[in-house]
């Protein structure tokens, strides 16, 4: 049974937006190399704030000082924007809401997430096969998320990616290109989805 075209019309603003943000994403080339550190200035210089009740791996100073050694370029507005005052200065440019069509790229580990996200929040008008697809890539993106996290999460049986280390580092970036490469025809599929969604213009 197909969804009453009347029903999503409701929700063409969404889609709107939806088709506007993942057209601007796929036109941007893939930028890799943030390391995971979205998660670790999260913590930064407030490791009493942690958003997970687990150990910090190298504790509260030893996260810092990753910090302080690497360079923040967070391009993704909903994980900036949990980063800690401090942290958020150190990022390379300030990222908001209002300009988060502008700074949204493929290679970002959230935005392959999100493509869950807004499959999800605009079923059943997206086929149930895609949002399975976008659910299946979200959990293996969140996993790497969090094993290159400050988090120590070895006794729930992930190993951690040292993105501390140089080894660590090249193994992130080697998985985070695999993970985006995945998305991209989820996300080119969720593109098509919102394109002709009832009620929408086509993207400019």
């Amino acid at each position: 049974m197909r969804p009453d075209p009347a029903a999503l019309a409701k929700r063409a603003g969404t889609a709107q937006y939806v088709s506007r943000l993942l057209e601007a994403t796929a036109a941007r080339r893939p930028v890799f190399g943030c390391f995971g550190l979205h998660e670790w200035a999260m913590v930064y210089r407030e490791a009493d704030q942690a958003r997970h009740p687990v150990p910090l791996r190298l504790g509260p100073a030893g996260t810092d000082e990753v910090v302080r050694a690497g360079q923040l370029t967070c391009t993704h507005y909903d994980a900036f924007r949990f980063f800690t005052p401090e942290a958020a200065l150190r990022n390379a440019v300030e990222l908001t809401r209002e300009t988060q069509i502008g700074s949204e790229q493929p290679g970002c580990l959230h935005a392959g997430m999100d493509l869950y996200k807004w499959a999800f929040k605009l079923a059943p008008g997206v086929p149930s096969e895609l949002v399975a697809d976008a659910f299946e890539l979200a959990c293996d993106a969140r996993e790497l998320d969090m094993r290159a996290s400050p988090y120590d999460l070895a006794a729930l049986g992930f190993e951690p990616v040292a993105i501390e280390t140089a080894e660590g580092r090249r193994e992130y970036v080697r998985e985070q290109a695999a993970l985006a490469e995945r998305a991209a025809p989820i996300r080119d599929r969720l593109r098509a989805v919102v394109a002709a969604w009832p009620g929408t213009e086509p993207p400019r």
